[in-house]
């Protein structure tokens, strides 16, 4: 996400706050359950520093644990499909063509989990599909808590994509990300500016109802209600991907 579009400002609106709580750090647990390697990245929030270089490669079946300030502020993502011999070398979420993002944002879409710092209270932190799908994603703490875990989805978004949103492998044809409204169409209604700034102006339409019907614990536009956040603190948090394991015809080529 280096030319920023509008629709990444809207994802700032939530995000995910780890709180000191005396502690000397916090861990990130990333598991990767998807059947086909992930490169997750981070970016953190400015005045907070990068962590685990902004990005790695995360083999099928396998974890890596990442530790950040007790009050680090920022996001994480999957890139997929990716090949660093070329310029643009992630189908979704590339970030300059890098494997070390190194703090730049990737290119939308792409699913995010979101994180923001509340002083001397517990975490807040999200799912974010206002810049668009492009792999499923669960969070919860560790120990686990059911009050503390946002689940993944009941569907591929890929799968139920309006041809509209689709972003498509040219080679394959497969749809490899699903593109939100604002994204696609740089509509204020969408993309909730201006005279659709607001909660009681900028509503639901019948695309993000296609994220939400799927993902139910995530936000699907930039004013979701009731908001999908979750509160709650702890030492570690488990970030998977594709946290119900798909079939072969999902695999990104």
């Amino acid at each position: 996400m280096h030319l920023v579009p509008t629709i990444l400002l809207l994802s700032s609106i939530c995000h995910f706050a780890v709180a000191n709580n005396g502690q000397a750090s916090v861990a990130f647990r990333f598991h990767n359950k998807c059947p086909f390697p992930v490169w997750p990245a981070a970016a953190p929030n400015a005045g907070h520093p990068v962590i685990a270089a902004g990005g790695f490669l995360l083999l099928p079946n396998r974890t890596r644990r990442v530790r950040s300030p007790p009050t680090w502020n920022g996001r994480f993502w999957a890139r997929t499909g990716c090949d660093f011999s070329s310029s643009r070398a992630c189908q979704t979420g590339d970030c300059q063509g890098r494997l070390a993002c190194n703090g730049t944002i990737g290119t939308p879409p792409a699913t995010l989990v979101s994180l923001q710092e509340v002083d001397s209270e517990p975490s807040f932190y999200d799912v974010s599909l206002v810049d668009g799908y492009n792999l499923p994603v669960s969070v919860s703490t560790w120990p686990a808590e059911d009050k503390c875990s946002i689940g993944g989805c009941t569907r591929d978004v890929n799968s139920v994509c309006p041809r509209e949103l689709q972003v498509v492998h040219e080679a394959s044809g497969a749809v490899v990300a699903c593109r939100s409204a604002c994204l696609a169409f740089d509509l204020d209604a969408f993309c909730c500016r201006n005279a659709y700034g607001t909660p009681e102006t900028c509503r639901d339409s019948v695309y993000s109802r296609v994220f939400k019907e799927a993902c139910p614990g995530y936000f699907s536009y930039a004013y979701d209600a009731p908001p999908p956040l979750v509160n709650c603190h702890a030492g570690e948090y488990v970030v998977t991907f594709c946290p119900a394991r798909w079939g072969s015809g999902h695999l990104p080529l």
